[in-house]
């Protein structure tokens, strides 16, 4: 198996809260971040989602915090795709700092949903499949 999808952010200070951590809400936000920045990297926009008819949906995230983030600490957000035979999706991510220790575990469901029914499509995988680029990143 190849190495998950990684993507590099150094935590701003007005990220911080008041005990000078990395807020909790911002570990969402990177891992949205890192979500993106896979799509861009296998070539598919929100232009090309939307010109499809589909964008993704979250349906659950879960975060398990395992060591603070400082202003100025580097951290390396990874993104791993798994799948299912339904309508969704699992995404593992780690937030890790550079010395490998781990910061964060965020797990996410997700699904494509159809714009025009308003309804998940049946096979997200195959979306996935015809609109990207390097599909290997989805590991599909």
């Amino acid at each position: 198996m190849s190495e998950p999808f990684s993507v590099r952010v150094t935590v701003r200070g007005y990220e911080t809260d008041t005990q000078g951590h990395l807020n909790q809400a911002v570990y969402l936000n990177y891992g949205e971040h890192a979500r993106w920045s896979l799509l861009h990297a296998a070539g598919i926009s929100q232009a090309r989602l939307v010109g499809r008819g589909v964008g993704p949906v979250a349906l659950e995230t879960t975060i398990r915090f395992r060591r603070e983030l400082l202003a100025g600490d580097e951290v390396d957000i990874t993104c791993a795709f798994e799948w299912t035979d339904g309508k969704t999706f699992r995404i593992r991510q780690e937030i890790r700092k550079l010395d490998g220790t781990l910061a964060a575990e965020v797990t996410a469901v997700g699904g494509l949903m159809d714009l025009e029914k308003r309804k998940l499509v049946t096979d997200p995988r195959e979306v996935f499949k015809e609109l990207a680029a390097d599909p290997a990143l989805f590991g599909l």
